[in-house]
C-alpha cells in the first residue's frame, strides 16, 4: 500500500510515498526495472493497453515501474494529482507546454528565469511557431498590461535562478485564473520542501530533478506535475485536451480521464512522440535522493543564511541578493511563501566586476566551479560567462546575471569552512 498524501507528514512521505516492498522478491528498496518492454496477458489485454482502456506497462518510453514510483512520490510531495517524469528539466518544460501550444500561440513568462530557459523559450520554441513575451513579473500590473488572447499560459519560477527573486504566486494565479489559462511554476530551486505552488493557485509544476531532488549531482531528469484542478473546458483554447484525438480513435483526454487528463495526454501523446524518457536507473537515484530531501534542505538553508550574512558585511562585496536577509526586497514574500528557509542558491556582486569574479573562482578551494546547483557540495559560478552566456548584456542584467554577479549554491558542509574559503579567496583578489 502506498502512503496517502494527507495522512502522514512530509518527512515520512519522502521515504514511503508511492512505494512498497516488491511483491515478487520482497525487496524493500525500489528495484531498478531495467527493461524496455513488458509481456501482455493476451491480445485483448495488449489492445486495451494501447487504446488506453486499461492501465499497465507497454514500453519503457511511455512508463516504467521504477519511474512510476518516482512520479507518484513527487506528485504526493507536491500535493498534486499525477505526474510524468522525463529525461531533463528542459524536457519537462517542453513536455509541459506541448499539449497547450499551437503554432502562433504565445507563452507569457517571467524574465527572471534560468538563462537556459530564456534561450529555450526565445529560440528553440520559435521553431515550433511558439512565441514568448518576457515580463518583469515582480510587478503584477506588468502581467495584466501585456496578457492577451494569444497567451496560452503564464510561466514563472517560484524562486528564480540565479537571482533569488520570489514572485507573488498567489496574485499571479488570480490573473491566470481570470484569463482561463494555467499557471506553470518551475519549483526546482525551492523544491516541494520549501514551497508548494499548488497551495497558492498554480496549475502545473515542473522540476529539474537534477538539482535538489537528486541532490548529489549524479543524475539528470525532469518532471511535470498537475494539480488536477484546472478546467480545460472553460475555453476553446486547448483543443488537444477537449477535442477528439485522432490517434486514439476520437478519445477526449479531459473528458475520459477527468482530473488527471493532462498527465495522460503528456504520457500517451507528448512523451510517446517527443521521446524524452527518463531512465529507470536515474529514477532510482532520484527516489533515494528524495529520502533525505528534508534533511538536506534544512542544512542547505542554514548554511546559506550564514554565508550570506558574512558576504553582506564584506568590504569587497557590493550587494547580496538573498531573500533571507532582512534588507532584501523579497524578504516579506519569503516569509509568506518560504517559512522553512529561502533556499541555498543566491548571488552577490563583487567590486571589480567581471575580472574580480574570475579571480575569486580561481581562488576558492572547497567550492567547486561547475554549472550546476542543488548538490551536497558547495558550488560557485560566474553566470554571465556560463549559464547566461547566450543572452545579450541587457538580458543578462534583467535576469540578475550582470558582469559582477557570482552565483553560489551552498552545500551541506560545515558553514565555518565555507566562510573561511570565501574569506581567503576575497582576500586574494
Amino acid at each position: 500500500m502506498t502512503v496517502p498524501k494527507n495522512n502522514y507528514k512530509f518527512e515520512t512521505r519522502t521515504i514511503h510515498a508511492g512505494s512498497a516492498p516488491d511483491p515478487s522478491t520482497g525487496a524493500r528498496n525500489t528495484p531498478i526495472f531495467q527493461t524496455t518492454a513488458y509481456t501482455f496477458d493476451s491480445t485483448d489485454h495488449a489492445a486495451s493497453l494501447f487504446n488506453l482502456q486499461n492501465f499497465g506497462f507497454i514500453y519503457s518510453r511511455l512508463g516504467n515501474p521504477t519511474v512510476s514510483v518516482l512520479e507518484e512520490r513527487m506528485s504526493n510531495l507536491e500535493n498534486g494529482r499525477a505526474a510524468v517524469a522525463c529525461s531533463t528539466g528542459h524536457a519537462a518544460q517542453l513536455l509541459a507546454l506541448h499539449p497547450l501550444m499551437e503554432p502562433g500561440d504565445k507563452i507569457l513568462a517571467s524574465r527572471n528565469l534560468y538563462g537556459g530557459s530564456i534561450t529555450q523559450f526565445s529560440h528553440a520554441f520559435k521553431r515550433f511557431g511558439w512565441g514568448v513575451d518576457f515580463v518583469d513579473a515582480t510587478n503584477i500590473n506588468n502581467i495584466k498590461k501585456i496578457l492577451n488572447n494569444k497567451h496560452k499560459c503564464i510561466f514563472i519560477e517560484s524562486l528564480s535562478n540565479p537571482g533569488g527573486v520570489i514572485l507573488d504566486i498567489e496574485k499571479i494565479a488570480v490573473i491566470a485564473n481570470k484569463a482561463k489559462i494555467p499557471l506553470i511554476v518551475d519549483n526546482t530551486m525551492a523544491s516541494p520542501y520549501l514551497i508548494k505552488p499548488f497551495e497558492w493557485g498554480a496549475d502545473i509544476i515542473t522540476h529539474s530533478l537534477t538539482k535538489f531532488v537528486g541532490g548529489h549531482g549524479n543524475s539528470m531528469g525532469g518532471i511535470v506535475i498537475e494539480s488536477g484542478k484546472f478546467d480545460w473546458f472553460l475555453s476553446e483554447k486547448y483543443p488537444s485536451m477537449t477535442k477528439p484525438t485522432e490517434s486514439y480513435h476520437g478519445l477526449i483526454f479531459a473528458e475520459t480521464f477527468g482530473d488527471f487528463g493532462y498527465s495522460m495526454k503528456l504520457r500517451a501523446d507528448s512523451l510517446r512522440d517527443l521521446g524524452s524518457t527518463l531512465s529507470p536507473t536515474n529514477a532510482f537515484y532520484f527516489i533515494n535522493g528524495l529520502e533525505t530531501l528534508h534533511l538536506r534542505m534544512e542544512r542547505h538553508c542554514k548554511n546559506a543564511l550564514k554565508v550570506a550574512k558574512f558576504l553582506e558585511q564584506h568590504k569587497k562585496v557590493l550587494w547580496v541578493s538573498y531573500a533571507g536577509l532582512k534588507n532584501s526586497k523579497y524578504h516579506n514574500l519569503a516569509k509568506k511563501y518560504m517559512s522553512k528557509g529561502v533556499g541555498p542558491v543566491f548571488t552577490f556582486g563583487l567590486k571589480g566586476g567581471d575580472e574580480a569574479g574570475k579571480k575569486i573562482i580561481n581562488q576558492v578551494k572547497i567550492f567547486s566551479h561547475v554549472a550546476n546547483v542543488g548538490d551536497t557540495r558547495s558550488l560557485i559560478l560566474h553566470p554571465a560567462s556560463t549559464t547566461h552566456n547566450q543572452l545579450s548584456d541587457k538580458q543578462k542584467i534583467a535576469a540578475g546575471a550582470g558582469p559582477e554577479v557570482i552565483r553560489l549554491s551552498i552545500g551541506i558542509e560545515h558553514h565555518k569552512d565555507l566562510i573561511t574559503d570565501l574569506k581567503y579567496a576575497l582576500a586574494n583578489i
